[in-house]
């Protein structure tokens, strides 16, 4: 009897990733469903609330990934989404609210009715990175029990974020026209936006889409090649 308890104890530690995160000057927006409602519906794709993701706090988030190859690429479409919220003022290019938000990669070892009551590492991991992420100076991280790889994504997101930072509501518009349709073409976003060729060509510039997008890839490559 004992032996086969620990047998399924063992068979549950699943690795998966889990995203803590938070939205930076939320209050500073009289009307929260502005992004707090958009947030939810994104959320809402990798499964159901309370047990794969809750909002809480106001502004406080948590995600369960089952994949956590797909981690990085489900941070950037929370980051694009925050990023292409409209400002107050109609003169103004960029969103007044950002997000922060960390990675933890690891195992799930118990599964509650709410995310916030289920643990294991990933769970842990994502709390421990959070909690750093002000001291680091930065808006996303990652930690899992792979030191190397830790250290090597993070200088990626590091840079990944100074360039996100630059982003102006119409730079996030069209990455995020970009990480829902991988191989929509550059005349179909001008069709989606309103806007010529060229113009799409100039703003995938500025936004360095490509840059960004081969940081996600090299992610998910690493995490396949990692994963037993």
């Amino acid at each position: 009897m004992q032996y086969s308890v620990l047998c399924v104890i063992v068979n549950f530690r699943v690795m998966i990733a889990v995203i803590k995160g938070d939205i930076v000057a939320s209050r500073k927006v009289e009307d929260q469903d502005i992004w707090l409602k958009p947030l939810k519906d994104l959320l809402a794709k990798w499964g159901s609330t309370p047990e794969q993701w809750e909002v809480v706090w106001g502004d406080f988030f948590q995600v369960e990934i089952p994949n956590p190859a797909d981690a990085l690429q489900v941070a950037f479409e929370i980051k694009t989404l925050v990023k292409k919220t409209k400002p107050l003022a109609s003169e103004k290019k960029m969103s007044i609210i950002d997000v922060r938000m960390a990675i933890g990669i690891g195992e799930k070892t118990y599964s509650g009715k709410r995310i916030s009551e289920s643990n294991g590492t990933a769970f842990i991991y994502s709390g421990e990175k959070f909690d750093t992420l002000k001291k680091e100076n930065a808006t996303i991280g990652v930690k899992s029990n792979w030191q190397t790889f830790d250290e090597e994504v993070n200088l990626y997101l590091k840079l990944t974020n100074t360039l996100m930072e630059r982003w102006t509501v119409s730079s996030a518009e069209l990455m995020d026209i970009v990480l829902q349709n991988p191989d929509v073409t550059q005349e179909e976003i001008g069709r989606q936006l309103g806007i010529k060729q060229s113009g799409v060509s100039g703003r995938w510039s500025r936004a360095c889409i490509d840059e960004i997008l081969k940081v996600e890839s090299m992610f998910r490559k690493k995490i396949e090649v990692l994963l037993p």
